[in-house]
């Protein structure tokens, strides 16, 4: 996947002259912030949930070694295998080997953000090995040679005519004067496409919403089954998690759990929620003959003990980006990796690094939504703006906005030259953008101007009006 997270500013101009992603992102509003609404008004503990589920998460963080350990030494003792991956390369070998050592030609997947982090549909298709999305929403981006523009409805950017398109490009084995027109016409041809699929696949792999220390158990959440059969019809299972996604206990996995579907769909719980515990043992009816648990790192490690640790408590609601004004405006695509949205704004500077993701937490109103409604609380709005100051400490801003921060600072330190300054500079472009109210160009201040227009500030600085109004006081206390 192309990183273009450089390039956002681009992208969101893209983005906002594109006539149909404008009227799918409207879905988006509609589709979740009710639903969200109603089902934690149901819940008179919700918050207090949200309390437990962000103090499981940290002590889980403090002491991630131990559990991690406490996590493999179950999954072995269960008969299955756990990898070790440091970067996304070594996860996407451990994967291929085991492709090539079993044979396997086609691989069914689970939703996996993780997945789509490492980059693994192409690696695997340039290896020879077929990889099929099964979530439905994937599979309509498979088909379309896209990524997720929302990490928990990928497709959510596509209208129903593409979908019906994409689909009569791709089942030409199909009749052509099928029916199409309907939602129920679309699933109903996914799923007896996907259905032999998953006969067919070697392998199966899935992500994790959660893996549990106590057990050595995979938990996904799923709305389709197909995370099920993905898992349970191949010989092999393999999962892929981040090495965060540890939680102790089923009690709290199950804690967590009363929070996330409430904050993504509105559900008070997924359709299925599915554990895994190693390959079949003797009388299981069905299950896979292997299991295969591979952890990843990619940068995870050197978050713990820094001002971002608390970004690892997320667990990909997708509700911060629900309720963001700037993913409402751009949708997912423009933020130029695998994570879009508030919390994409934090994790992939940590990610990719500050240099190529040092745009996106400049991507936000602070409005403090995102914050508001994260079933974890992570403060998403306060790391923004550590990763704002270390993009200022590396000199990665343009030259004039770092001078102009820095002439501010200047002012600022002594305060009767401040207000010198501005009671002569705001009158001035008051006068100025009295007509229109606005400026959309203004000297050393085209790095906002270009993008948005600047209001036109009061004829009277704001400490003017402040002492006017504390005057006028006086003057009726008198």
């Amino acid at each position: 996947m192309q990183i273009t997270s450089p390039d956002f500013k681009q992208n969101a101009r893209h983005a906002l002259d594109d006539v149909q992603l404008q009227k799918a992102l409207g879905n988006v509003r509609a589709g979740f912030i009710d639903k969200r609404l109603k089902a934690v008004g149901a819940l008179p503990e919700f918050d207090a949930l949200r309390d437990s589920a962000r103090d499981i998460k940290n002590h889980t963080l403090e002491h991630l070694d131990l559990y991690l350990e406490a996590y493999e030494q179950k999954v072995t003792a269960a008969g299955g295998h756990v990898h070790w991956a440091e970067t996304a390369a070594d996860a996407r070998s451990i994967v291929l080997d085991l492709c090539r050592t079993r044979g396997a030609r086609t691989v069914t997947k689970g939703k996996s953000m993780i997945t789509e982090e490492i980059e693994l549909n192409d690696f695997l298709d340039a290896s020879g090995v077929v990889p099929v999305e099964t979530d439905l929403g994937e599979y309509i981006i498979q088909l379309r040679g896209e990524h997720p523009s929302h990490i928990i409805a990928p497709a959510v950017h596509v209208n129903q005519d593409q979908v019906e398109a994409d689909f009569r490009r791709v089942h030409t084995h199909l009749p052509v004067d099928r029916d199409l027109t309907e939602p129920e016409t679309l699933l109903d041809e996914a799923r007896k496409v996907l259905r032999a699929k998953y006969f067919e696949a070697d392998i199966g792999i899935t992500g994790a919403n959660f893996l549990v220390a106590e057990t050595g158990s995979s938990i996904i959440v799923t709305n389709e089954g197909n995370g099920d059969l993905t898992q349970i019809l191949p010989r092999i299972h393999v999962v892929i998690a981040s090495i965060e996604k540890i939680v102790p206990t089923l009690n709290d996995a199950a804690q967590i759990l009363r929070v996330l579907a409430r904050s993504a769909t509105g559900q008070d719980m997924s359709v299925y929620t599915t554990l895994s515990t190693g390959p079949r043992r003797p009388g299981d009816p069905d299950g896979p003959d292997e299991y295969h648990v591979i952890l990843l790192d990619n940068g995870r490690s050197a978050m713990l003990g820094t001002e971002f640790q608390e970004m690892l408590r997320c667990i990909r609601c997708g509700a911060c980006m629900n309720h963001c004004p700037v993913y409402h405006s751009v949708g997912g695509h423009a933020y130029g990796w695998v994570y879009p949205g508030p919390m994409g704004a934090v994790l992939t500077p940590a990610l990719i690094g500050v240099e190529k993701g040092g745009h996106l937490p400049n991507a936000s109103t602070f409005c403090g939504r995102c914050e508001s409604v994260c079933p974890m609380r992570i403060p998403l709005p306060k790391m923004m703006r550590h990763w704002r100051e270390k993009e200022f400490e590396r000199g990665l801003n343009p030259a004039t906005q770092r001078y102009g921060l820095k002439a501010w600072a200047f002012f600022a330190r002594r305060p009767r030259l401040y207000a010198l300054a501005t009671s002569i500079a705001i009158p001035v472009l008051g006068a100025f953008g009295k007509a229109k109210g606005r400026f959309s160009w203004l000297p050393f201040a085209g790095g906002w101007t270009k993008h948005r227009e600047l209001p036109a500030p009061e004829t009277r600085t704001f400490r003017q009006q402040w002492s006017q109004r504390e005057a006028l006081k006086q003057g009726g206390r008198a």
